[in-house]
């Protein structure tokens, strides 16, 4: 289907910028819907997701909140209280420094590394189902996005 049957526009984007900006940010909403129903079946938020996914990515060292908050996807969450919620079940370690108790280190745990692999197992299944594009269109895809985005982040 067409984004302009998606959204039921009649008439015409003026321009094929326009369209694209709809067109990503309709899809963007498509895709965090489904990322959504699929981290709730896990009891996990979209933002712890995005830590224990950063945690994996720096394991076995140990990252601080402040490193945490930098590589967040959404830099308006409250690294602290997400990585609060991970302790709580277990994902994720933390311990104070000795030299400013006022920064901590943290760290996936082995629980938290073998949920990441399960959720990201069924996600990756699920989006695999519903694609319509294969690897070579999603490379292309990639490096498409990164074109466009490199623009907005000089």
């Amino acid at each position: 289907m067409t984004l302009e049957k998606d959204i039921k526009q009649t008439k015409a984007f003026k321009n094929p910028v326009e369209k694209t900006f709809v067109n990503i940010m309709f899809t963007n909403n498509k895709i965090c819907d489904l990322q959504y129903k699929m981290l709730k079946k896990h009891d996990l938020t979209f933002q712890q997701y995005n830590v224990l996914r950063i945690l994996k990515g720096h394991h076995p060292k140990p990252i601080t909140i402040n490193g945490i908050i930098e590589r967040m996807l959404d830099k308006m969450s409250n690294a602290s209280r997400l990585v609060d919620k991970l302790l709580q079940k277990g994902y994720v370690n933390r311990e104070f420094r000795a030299d400013d108790r006022r920064a901590c280190d943290v760290t996936i745990t082995k629980e938290g590394l073998s949920f990441l692999e399960n959720v990201n197992m069924n996600m990756n299944k699920e989006v695999l189902s519903r694609s319509a594009l294969c690897e070579e269109d999603l490379e292309i895809l990639n490096t498409l996005l990164d074109k466009f985005r490199a623009v907005y982040e000089k």
